[in-house]
């Protein structure tokens, strides 16, 4: 396995890294209660196990799965690929990770979500965003050398002080959901599904394929190998990451009262309990902290689904540059961050449920 391999696995991991998927594993596992191993462990299958297959099987054509779907009909892969890489990218996802990087990192320091506020965040993140995207062989080594590790050093540093303040006992708080081992493996199934992970790997596919081509690797079968590991390598960090964070929140207690009051003012667990290992472990640092942690998740998620739907739309529009596409994408994914997000993706889950 050469570096080129892991500098591509650690950027798969990455780009698949977002935040809400920081935000699932300790919600998971408050929820389950005693139940937290069969949940956890079907969370991991279909929140890793399909993602990496889907990134494999990308990985069985040299067009990726322009190609495989061409099999079946070039018009049925134009339509299908054409909503998946729109939905995800720039009139859902893009803009979500901008939204979220700033209320879990700017609101929190500065006590204000005002508009103003949003537009100023947004346009510097983009700009950064933008930059990295430009040239998507340099985007590889940028997240894979750089932000990756960056990324890893800090949620590292959380989880294991999170292991030190909430190691003891199991938290005997459950929902009804999980009233046994079955209910507590379907509860995982689907909430591991939920991250969309495994519609984002048919996009994420390509990337990886053209990082790899990019080394002077052409043959078929050492395209599909190195694909495979570098899928390995983000599968594994994933999982240690999920397992942590779940474990941590299994261990947390919160009181009957706190959960009432934060379904009353519509705020998230999985957040309510990240913020809580943060501040637990390391006081009025672990926002900062916790900040640079969903930044970095949103920023490089961001970055590998620009670079997607770009390469996508180049492809199959090659006199429209891939440059100009970035610009696009990026200024569209800008505007919705700032524009009705909250009406986006309302109207945005039905599509990604049917696709």
């Amino acid at each position: 396995m050469n570096k080129n391999t892991w500098i591509i696995g650690f950027t798969l991991f990455a780009i698949f890294f977002g935040a809400g998927n920081l935000i699932f594993p300790p919600n998971l596992g408050l929820d389950s209660g005693h139940y937290f191993w069969p949940a956890i462990l079907a969370f991991v299958l279909t929140g890793i196990g399909l993602p990496l297959l889907g990134v494999v099987v990308g990985a069985l054509d040299k067009q990726g799965y322009i190609g495989s779907f061409n099999k079946i009909s070039p018009i049925f892969s134009v339509v299908f690929l054409v909503a998946i890489y729109l939905t995800i990218g720039p009139l859902f996802a893009i803009p979500r990770t901008a939204s979220t990087s700033f209320e879990m990192t700017v609101t929190p320091i500065i006590n204000t979500s005002s508009p103003i506020a949003l537009f100023i965040f947004s346009v510097i993140y983009f700009a950064v965003v933008l930059y990295l995207c430009l040239s998507p062989g340099k985007m590889v080594d940028r997240i894979g050398s750089l932000l990756t590790p960056a990324l890893l050093i800090t949620i590292i540093a959380m989880i294991i002080k999170g292991f030190m303040d909430f190691g003891g006992n199991p938290s005997s708080h459950g929902t009804e959901a999980y009233t046994s081992t079955l209910t507590g493996f379907s509860q995982g199934f689907t909430q591991g599904y939920l991250t969309m992970d495994a519609i984002a790997a048919i996009a994420f596919s390509m990337i990886v394929v053209n990082a790899v081509k990019a080394t002077g690797v052409t043959h078929v079968d050492t395209i599909f190998k190195q694909t495979a590991m570098a899928g390995v390598i983000a599968a594994a960090g994933l999982m240690f990451i999920y397992i942590s964070l779940g474990y941590i929140g299994n261990h947390m207690v919160v009181s009957p009262e706190k959960l009432k009051d934060l379904a009353a003012h519509d705020q998230n667990v999985g957040t309510y309990l990240l913020t809580t290992i943060a501040g637990t472990g390391y006081g009025e640092f672990g926002k900062y902290l916790l900040g640079i942690i969903v930044a970095l998740a949103c920023l490089t998620t961001a970055c590998g689904l620009v670079v997607s739907v770009s390469q996508y739309f180049n492809s199959i529009f090659p006199k429209i540059s891939y440059k100009a596409y970035v610009l696009v994408f990026t200024g569209i994914s800008l505007v919705l961050a700032n524009l009705g997000l909250y009406q986006v993706i309302k109207l945005s889950i039905p599509v990604l449920m049917i696709l």
